[in-house]
């Protein structure tokens, strides 16, 4: 991902005037990503997320679609899918705190005082449920296509690359897009309640 961006970059840089085609996707992938991230969060919330939500969709993309390198994918990994959740979670409460003010600690307490243990455990169960949909998901692509590999091993040649196109690529771009869009989907709720 590193070395992607540094080319990247020297590309964008070197080709102001004549962009080169490679200089022409980037802008247009970062156009892409300004627009998903505006039309979810809207315009003023979109501009304070777009650094993160980018570098959320590359990474988990990355990680997702690893498989068709023959890696193992970083997200069939519990650690790694809590870590990235636990990151989106500190940053939807940061969202919270900064657009809600003492509103983000008063809604705990809504609509009675007897709903706030309810409350606390459904603010700590959306990092829960971000990680186990994404690892659960990845988990699951990665161990079909073990089992394929396993106990196919002599006759699956070639028609396993269909399965890698639907469980590496397919169903990992899936799941970044619902990774991403529910981070947002609870940063934008957030500021909307400012």
């Amino acid at each position: 991902i590193a070395i992607l961006a540094i080319c990247a970059r020297r590309s964008v840089l070197k080709t102001r005037d004549n962009p080169s085609k490679f200089a022409t996707g980037v802008e247009l992938a970062i156009e892409s990503l300004i627009k998903f991230v505006n039309s979810t969060m809207g315009k003023e919330a979109g501009k304070h997320y777009i650094n993160y939500i980018g570098t959320l969709f590359i990474f988990v993309l990355f990680s997702n679609i690893s498989g068709l390198f023959m890696l193992r994918p970083p997200t069939a990994d519990y650690g790694t899918t809590l870590c990235i959740a636990l990151v989106s979670f500190v940053m939807i409460q940061y969202a919270s705190i900064r657009y809600q003010k003492w509103g983000a600690f008063k809604s705990l307490f809504d609509p009675i005082f007897l709903f706030f243990p309810i409350n606390v455990i459904s603010e700590f169960a959306t990092p829960v449920s971000l990680s186990l949909r994404l690892f659960g998901n990845i988990l699951a692509g990665t161990v079909m296509m073990a089992l394929v590999y396993g106990l196919l091993s002599k006759i699956a040649i070639i028609w396993p690359a269909a399965l890698h196109v639907y469980f590496d690529l397919f169903s990992g771009a899936i799941q970044t897009y619902v990774f991403c869009m529910l981070t947002m989907t609870y940063i934008g709720q957030n500021y909307e309640q400012e």
